[in-house]
C-alpha cells in the first residue's frame, strides 16, 4: 500500500544515515544513552508496521522535541564547561603571544591550572620502595607544584601500615596537624594545621633546569584529532574554530633555544640545577631567569646554575626556601639583580652572600622577617660596594636604628621599606665619621635618592622633618601613615611639600614649582595663625622651615596693634573670602564676600552657605579656588578648620553640589 511505500522510504533514509544498506540483515546498534530511544527513535527504526503507526507520528515527533529541548537547556552549561576543561591540556601548549583569528579570544575561557609537571623517571621506583627522600629536603605534592613543603619525617607511623613521610607544608597548605598524630610527636611543624603525612607515592621531589625549560618552552606539532579540537564557543553556543597566527614561526624559533634570553620556570617543581653542560648547551644567551615557586635549597646548585650561565644578569628565587649556609662558593661577577623574597634567608646569610655576589647592583629582601640587622664587625654594614636598590619591604622592621647600619653603603640610591612598623626617622647625624672604616669622610646616606616609608606607623612631625637632612633625597613616600593621614590627625599634603623642601616626587606624584609655591605660602598662613600665642623657641623648633619660608616668600607678620578695643582685635581677626555658587540646581547667583573667624570649620562654612545662598535640600560640596591652579582642591575634611587648611584673606571657595 501506499502508506506502505512511505514507510519504507524513511526507513531507506534513515538506514543511509546509520550506515546500514537496505535489505542488510544487520542488528540494530544498542545507544548507549537511554533516553535517546524516544517513541520517534523507536518508530522510525521498526521493520514492521502498518499505515496506522503514522497517525501517532506527529505526536511523537512533538514528544521528542520536548525531551530535547529539556536536555540541551539542562546539559548545555554543562556540556560546555566540560568540552573546555578537556581542551584545556591542548590550549595550554599555545606558546604566548600567538594571535586568535575567531569570534572568541582565549582570555574569554576560564583560567587555567598550573603546567602540570611530570614526574621524574626514577619516582616510581622511588616510591613503591618507600625510599629516596631525605630529612630537609623539598617536596611538592605530585601533580601539583604550587603545593609544596619540606620532609620532616621518614618511617613508619603508629596504627597504620607501610612508609610514610612526614611533611611541613608551606604556609599551612592542605596541613592537618603540628606534627603529632595519636598523642605521639613525630616532628615539630612550623604551625597547628600545616603538617600531614602522606605516602612516598603522593609527592614528588621534582625535576631538574633543563627539563623544565623544555616543558615550558619547547612545542610540539599538533595532531589531526587535536586540531580538530582546537575550538571556542560563540556566544550563540556554537563551536568557533580556533586558528593560531603565527604558530609556526613561535615553534620554529623556540626550537632553537639559543636565543632564548628571558624564561621563567615559575611553580614547575625544579629541585637542581641539572648538569652544567646541559644547561649551557640548552640556554647559553639566557640573561634573565624566574625560578619563582620552586623546590631549591642548596645554594650549590644556584652556584653551579650562575656559572653555568654566564650571561645570566637577573636571577629571581622568590618563594624558594634556601639553607643559611653554605660551605664555599665562587666569584659570580655576572649576576646584578638578586630576588630573594619569602626565602626565608637571615641577615647573617646576606653577609656571606656579599663574597660570591660583589657586583649587585639590585637586591630584594620581601617577607624574610629581617627586623633585626646582625653585622660581623662594627656597627655599620660594610660591602655591598655597587648595591644601588635595596628592598626590605613588609620585613616587620620596628626600629629605624637598624636601617642606620647601612648608612654607609656608599652607592645605595633607592631604600624601600614599605609595609614595616617603623614609627620614628632620624637622620644619623652624630655617628662617627666614615674616615674610621678606613675611607674618606663622607655623610650617612651620601647617595640615597628615593626612601619609601609607605603603610608604616610615623606619626611624628620630627620624623618628616629629618627627611630634609639627608644630602640627595628626592623622592619620599611616606603615604599610609597616621602622619599624613588628615582623618588620623595627620598632615594634608600641602604641609608635607611645604615642610620637605628638597623632595620632587612625593607618594608617587610629582611636585611642581607651583604647587610648591601654593603650598609653602598656605603654609606660612596655617603657621601665622597660630603663632600669636606660641612662643618663638617653641615655635621654631615645631615649624623649623616657617623663618626660611617667610623671608623667601616676602610675607610680613600680621599682628593686630595693642591700641585696639576688643571688638576692633576681633574683627582684625577674621579673615575675607570670596564663595561663588556653581551647581546646576542653584541658579544664578552673584558671588559673596564674607569675612569669617579661622576656626570656622568646613561643616559649618557649609551651614553658612546654606544660608547665605538659600539653598534648601541640595547637599554642598566646597572646593578652594586657587590661582594658577588648573583643578580647584575639594576640601573634604568636615572637622578641618580654614586655618588648618591654610586658608587666608583673599581665598576664594567654590559651592558646588554633589552629583
Amino acid at each position: 500500500p501506499p502508506s506502505h511505500r512511505r514507510r519504507a522510504g524513511v526507513r531507506r533514509t534513515t538506514e543511509a544515515h546509520t550506515g546500514r544498506g537496505a535489505g542488510t540483515n544487520h542488528r540494530r546498534r544498542r545507544c548507549e544513552d537511554p533516553n535517546s530511544r524516544s517513541p520517534l527513535f523507536r518508530l522510525l527504526t521498526r521493520r514492521d508496521g502498518c499505515s496506522d503507526c503514522w497517525r501517532v507520528c506527529k505526536y511523537a515527533i512533538l514528544w521528542e522535541c520536548m525531551q530535547i529541548f529539556i536536555f540541551v537547556i539542562s546539559n548545555s552549561g554543562r556540556r560546555r564547561d566540560d568540552e573546555i576543561a578537556n581542551k584545556r591540556v591542548l590550549i595550554k601548549r599555545v606558546v604566548g603571544g600567538s594571535t586568535l583569528v575567531s569570534g572568541t579570544s582565549l582570555s574569554a575561557l576560564p583560567p587555567s591550572d598550573p603546567v602540570p609537571v611530570p614526574l621524574p623517571p626514577h619516582h616510581t621506583h622511588m616510591a613503591a620502595a618507600g625510599a629516596g627522600f631525605r630529612l630537609g629536603q623539598r617536596v611538592h605534592a605530585a601533580g601539583d607544584p604550587r603545593r609544596s613543603g619540606t620532609v620532616r619525617y621518614l618511617g613508619p607511623v603508629d596504627g597504620h601500615g607501610g612508609d610514610w613521610v612526614g611533611v611541613d607544608w608551606d604556609g599551612g597548605a592542605g596541613g592537618r596537624h603540628d606534627g603529632s598524630l595519636a598523642g605521639r610527636r613525630y616532628f615539630a611543624a612550623a604551625g597547628e594545621r600545616s603538617a600531614s603525612f602522606a605516602r612516598p607515592s603522593a609527592l614528588s621531589a621534582g625535576i631538574a633546569l633543563p627539563d623544565a625549560l623544555r616543558l615550558r618552552y619547547r612545542v610540539d606539532d599538533f595532531t589531526k584529532e587535536e586540531q580538530d579540537e582546537m575550538y571556542v564557543f560563540s556566544t550563540s553556543q556554537k563551536r568557533v574554530s580556533v586558528e593560531l597566527v603565527g604558530t609556526n614561526k613561535v615553534r620554529d624559533k623556540l626550537k632553537n633555544f639559543d636565543e632564548l634570553s628571558c624564561a621563567s620556570v615559575s611553580f614547575m617543581g625544579v629541585s637542581s640545577a641539572g648538569s652544567p653542560e646541559e644547561l649551557q648547551g640548552l640556554v647559553p644567551n639566557l640573561r634573565q631567569l624566574d625560578l619563582t615557586g620552586n623546590l631549591i635549597s642548596q645554594w650549590q646548585d644556584i652556584f653551579s646554575l650562575c656559572q653555568a650561565l654566564p650571561s645570566l644578569e637577573v636571577l629571581d628565587l622568590t618563594n624558594n626556601t634556601m639553607e643559611n649556609d653554605f660551605v664555599e662558593s665562587p666569584l659570580l661577577k655576572n649576576i646584578r639583580v638578586l630576588v630573594l623574597n619569602n626565602c626565608g634567608v637571615t641577615w647573617e646569610l646576606i653577609e656571606k652572600l656579599k663574597v660570591p655576589f660583589a657586583c649587585l647592583t639590585d637586591l630584594h629582601l620581601i617577607w624574610n622577617k629581617l627586623n633585626i640587622i646582625t653585622t660581623p664587625a662594627g656597627n655599620f654594614v660594610q660591602g655591598f660596594d655597587t648595591l644601588r636598590l635595596l628592598n626590605l619591604e613588609d620585613n616587620h622592621i620596628v626600629s629605624w636604628d637598624e636601617m642606620v647600619k647601612l648608612s654607609y653603603l656608599r652607592s645605595l640610591e633607592q631604600l624601600h621599606l614599605n609595609k614595616n612598623k617603623i614609627k620614628h626617622v632620624r637622620y644619623p647625624s652624630n655617628l662617627p665619621s666614615s674616615g674610621s672604616l678606613g675611607d674618606v669622610a663622607v655623610p650617612a646616606f651620601e647617595k640615597l635618592q628615593v626612601l619609601l616609608l609607605g603603610s608604616n606607623e610615623i606619626e611624628d612631625f620630627p620624623s618628616v622633618d629629618s627627611l630634609n637632612l639627608f644630602p640627595s633625597l628626592m623622592d619620599v613616600r611616606i603615604s599610609d601613615n597616621p602622619i599624613a593621614d588628615p582623618a588620623k590627625g595627620g598632615a594634608p599634603r600641602f604641609v608635607l611639600v611645604a615642610r620637605l623642601g628638597n623632595v620632587k616626587i612625593l607618594n608617587g606624584s610629582e611636585v611642581s614649582a607651583r604647587e610648591r609655591r601654593e603650598a609653602e605660602i598656605r603654609y606660612i598662613r596655617l603657621v601665622m595663625g597660630k603663632a600669636e600665642s606660641s612662643d618663638p623657641e617653641l615655635l621654631k623648633q615645631l615649624h623649623p622651615r616657617f623663618a626660611e619660608l617667610k623671608a623667601f616668600h616676602g610675607i610680613e607678620d600680621e599682628k593686630p596693634t595693642s591700641r585696639m578695643s576688643g571688638p576692633q582685635k576681633m574683627a582684625s581677626g577674621l579673615i575675607s573670602i570670596t564663595l561663588k555658587c556653581v551647581g546646576p540646581s542653584m541658579g544664578e547667583k552673584q558671588p559673596l564676600t564674607k569675612k569669617l573667624p579661622p576656626a570656622t570649620t568646613v561643616g559649618k562654612l557649609k551651614s553658612l552657605c546654606e544660608s547665605f545662598f538659600k539653598l534648601k535640600d541640595i547637599k554642598l560640596r566646597l572646593f578652594l579656588e586657587e590661582e594658577g591652579c588648573p583643578l580647584p582642591q575639594l576640601l573634604e575634611e568636615e572637622t578641618a578648620s580654614l586655618v588648618e587648611l591654610g586658608i587666608g584673606t583673599g581665598a576664594t571657595i567654590i559651592v558646588d553640589e554633589e552629583s
